[in-house]
């Protein structure tokens, strides 16, 4: 498989999603880092030593159930002026799940993370699912940038097409999973360093 063709999305998930963000102003060296599927102990708490290190804002777009069995994670990640933002209760596949039961499960992580930002699981939704939840106000925040950290790649290749494909706005995502650790915790670092040097800043997606 080749990675480098993955990074950036297709061009038709923006068709089949228009109204979802994509990326942010091209004229500004900003980057908006992102992470999903935590809070989990195992990882999350290391991210965010790392991004104290690098003054670095993100957004860590939570798993419901996860934010109710780690409490002291998800304010943590608060404390520390991240933000936070909706992945679902159970990180639920769109098309394996009936409309109903997948808007239920966002409004339930909604009621968490109170705030109207949410990102689907694997970046797949029904269109009765995308056109309902932007019915009710939600904000869709994609990616312009995807690591693979979870995915069976090298480290280094993980590393090189997040840095290859970044640009100014680009939301880049990473993930605060277990599957994810190898990669993440050789990339992150590395990601961080590379562009704070060239004079980048990273800042979290407001609502």
């Amino acid at each position: 498989m080749d990675f480098n063709l993955l990074i950036q999305p297709k061009a038709l998930f923006k068709k089949i999603y228009p109204k979802a963000v994509w990326n942010f102003n091209r004229s500004s060296q900003v980057i908006y880092l992102t992470f999903d599927d935590g809070p989990i102990p195992e990882i999350t708490k290391w991210v965010l030593d790392e991004l104290i290190k690098f003054n670095a804002q993100a957004t860590f777009f939570c798993v419901g159930e996860n934010i109710k069995q780690h409490p002291d994670i998800f304010e943590r990640i608060i404390a520390q002026g991240h933000g936070v933002a909706n992945h679902t209760m159970n990180h639920l596949k769109g098309f394996s799940t009936s409309t109903e039961d997948y808007l239920k499960d966002v409004d339930g992580c909604k009621l968490l993370v109170k705030n109207n930002l949410f990102r689907p699981p694997y970046g797949l939704l029904k269109p009765s699912q995308y056109k309902q939840l932007l019915a009710k106000n939600y904000t869709l925040i994609m990616w312009d940038v995807i690591s693979y950290d979870y995915e069976k790649i090298s480290e280094k290749t993980c590393l090189n097409n997040v840095i290859k494909n970044t640009k100014n706005g680009s939301i880049v995502l990473f993930h605060d999973s277990v599957k994810s650790e190898n990669n993440l915790k050789y990339a992150l670092p590395l990601f961080l360093s590379h562009f704070t040097n060239l004079g980048y800043t990273f800042k979290k997606i407001e609502t």
